[in-house]
């Protein structure tokens, strides 16, 4: 029997090595208990994946939770599951297509009617690596749903969110810009061959740019972008991850071993809506529950001025004088801030 006990004891070592490492890469869960009743939370993209933990999360801590969702069907689903689950009756599905502009204001209307106040602003919804798709108003797929739907979703609401400061605003990021790079002569791939990582690095370094310049500009609203980790969720569908025999019967154990679930990826999220010690701070980004300092050009005052004068144009904010309310820097012109965005429309 003795011959067993050093393959037992190297097995339960490297499983044990790999249980610690991943709690260390997990970051654990949320360590604030604070309670949220009488608070309003918009989530974008809450019907599955972190999205979703995020949303139970805080209907347990007694929010009214508002779940922007494409796919009603699934939205209704998820919601009736997590009124269930937290008996919070206060868990309500919204139509949301971060792919078209009409749907975004649609949305933000029926909050601004509806809504008494908005506590904290959660845009989660994402798309990563997909084909060269086009939203329906002619933008890049990554770049429009990631950056664009969401820079003008927050813009419509910071009226909402200002009156109802102190508020939150929380943008998913992700660890892959810090090898963005945001092209101004070419935001939606039309001029150069379409590279689907390179584009969602940049959408990702966008939402970076975004929040610092947002914090920038507001007075009672706070803003912070957060790298949640490595998740098992539905966005790395199109990333071709586990499409072989080899990756899904070799590599999967170890995947599973290393990537968190929804619910522990969803902690950091929560812990930046909750946290009493998270008041008054603004313009961070945080990887899982640590800060830490961004890729140099996600701190580039310019750069993020630029991207934001150019968004407000292509959403339609800059003729309605809508984004540059709160304190905002001197304009920078370019070359970029003169180029049609394009008028095709694609699939999504």
């Amino acid at each position: 029997m003795s011959r067993y006990i050093l393959p037992v004891s190297f097995f339960g070592t490297v499983f044990g090595a790999a249980v610690l490492l991943k709690n260390h890469i997990t970051g654990g869960r949320c360590p604030s208990k604070a309670n949220i009743k009488g608070k309003t939370v918009v989530i974008t993209g809450a019907n599955t994946g972190i999205g979703k933990g995020t949303a139970l999360e805080l209907a347990k801590r007694g929010g009214r939770i508002i779940m922007g969702c494409r796919d009603m069907e699934k939205c209704e689903a998820a919601a009736m599951e997590i009124r269930g689950n937290t008996l919070n009756p206060h868990v309500n599905a919204l139509q949301l297509d971060l792919s078209s502009v009409k749907s975004i204001r649609e949305f933000a209307e029926r909050i601004k009617q509806e809504e008494p106040h908005v506590d904290v602003l959660i845009n989660n919804a994402g798309v990563m690596r997909c084909p060269a798709w086009k939203t329906e108003d002619g933008f890049d797929m990554q770049f429009g749903v990631n950056h664009l739907g969401h820079f003008l979703l927050t813009n419509l609401l910071l009226d909402k969110l200002k009156e109802s400061a102190p508020s939150r605003v929380i943008s998913l990021a992700s660890l892959a810009h810090i090898v963005g790079k945001i092209d101004f002569e070419d935001l939606n791939w039309e001029k150069k061959k379409f590279d689907t990582k390179q584009a969602y690095c940049q959408s990702k370094l966008a939402n970076v740019l975004f929040t610092r310049e947002l914090a920038k500009r507001l007075q009672g609203v706070t803003a912070n972008a957060l790298h949640p980790g490595v998740v098992a969720t539905e966005l790395g569908r199109h990333t071709g991850m586990h499409q072989s025999r080899f990756s899904s019967t070799m590599l999967s154990p170890f995947f599973s071993l290393l990537v968190k679930s929804p619910e522990l990826g969803a902690q950091p999220i929560v812990y930046l809506a909750v946290a009493e010690e998270m008041e008054g701070v603004t313009g961070r980004y945080y990887d899982v529950l640590t800060e830490k300092e961004p890729a140099p050009q996600a701190l580039d005052d310019e750069t993020a001025r630029r991207l934001w004068d150019i968004s407000s144009r292509l959403v339609g904010l800059e003729e309605e004088g809508q984004s540059s309310e709160s304190n905002p820097p001197a304009e920078v012109q370019s070359k970029a801030e003169q180029t049609d965005c394009a008028q095709t429309h694609g699939q999504s």
